[in-house]
């Protein structure tokens, strides 16, 4: 064998280590959906990615998202490895990748609750029946692809009053996300919304909400909602238990500010079936085939 030929083969080598350091040193990188102010999102998972890079000894990067659809989207391409997503955004992301599994949901997450709330100028007040008093007046949902803001308020809304939406309301809208649903209904530009009783107790804790002008008039059964689910390729990239050690480091994280951020009181584990409830629900009002 030549000296050339060896030399080639020792380029090879080094080339091959090289890109095999640079593969090993990708960001671990994550999502979130934008159920609330953008500003916000980032200041909650810059926090949460400062810990887990601790935790994982790998960098790790926060990326937002413009909508709950780009989340999925990004989560299917492999932009990103891991996303805190709703209920319905998880389902039918890891559907779209082989070997997606959810591993690890808020405690509150496994009773969650969709608020239905009103402006006070339309005389409703809480009841603890489905308030039919709605019917007939706007209303708006969040996003498109929320399961609190429009997957459950609308197959309740089906449930009780045997009609879709459009046929129920005098007008349908969809706010985006939490936080604007609520100024919605509190300005009167709607005088009903559905809202994430989680960014409804976020929003009278930093004083956002008038009681006066906005309240709640139904609070919804309970049904399994955000999750963080990771893809399925993870120890491939990052090494045998990389899985493990990310819902371990997710079940692990005590700190205060960290949980009040999403807001938890902690994280518990989770596994895809735990969604099935959500899947259903979804198909029987045609959001999933």
């Amino acid at each position: 064998m030549t000296a050339l030929v060896y030399k080639r083969m020792a380029y090879y080598v080094l080339f091959l280590l090289a890109g095999g350091a640079c593969a090993f040193a990708k960001p671990f990188v994550f999502t979130a959906i934008p159920d609330e102010d953008e500003t916000r999102l980032r200041q909650r998972f810059t926090k949460v990615a400062h810990y887990l890079a601790g935790e994982l000894k790998v960098e790790v990067e926060f990326i937002p998202v413009k909508s709950y659809a780009a989340a999925i989207t990004a989560f299917k391409n492999n932009q990103v490895q891991m996303a805190w997503f709703g209920g319905l955004s998880g389902v039918r992301a890891r559907r779209a990748v082989r070997g997606a599994r959810a591993i690890a949901q808020g405690y509150e997450d496994q009773y969650f609750v969709t608020y239905f709330i009103a402006n006070s100028s339309t005389g409703l007040r809480e009841q603890k029946e489905f308030p039919k008093g709605m019917e007939g007046k706007t209303f708006t949902f969040g996003s498109k692809g929320s399961t609190s803001g429009r997957l459950m308020p609308e197959f309740f809304i089906r449930k009780h009053l045997g009609k879709s939406p459009d046929d129920a309301f005098r007008r349908v809208g969809f706010s985006g996300d939490h936080s604007r649903t609520i100024a919605l209904v509190q300005s009167g530009s709607y005088q009903v919304g559905a809202v994430n009783f989680k960014v409804w107790e976020n929003e009278i804790k930093a004083g956002r909400i008038d009681p006066a002008m906005v309240r709640i008039i139904w609070r919804t059964p309970t049904y399994p909602d955000y999750q963080w689910s990771v893809r399925g390729d993870l120890d491939q990239r990052w090494g045998g238990g990389f899985t493990d050690k990310v819902q371990s480091a997710l079940l692990n994280m005590k700190d205060p500010s960290l949980l009040e951020a999403f807001p938890r009181k902690s994280f518990v584990p989770a596994n895809n079936s735990d969604y099935t409830p959500i899947l259903n629900s979804a198909k029987s009002i045609g959001l999933i085939d």
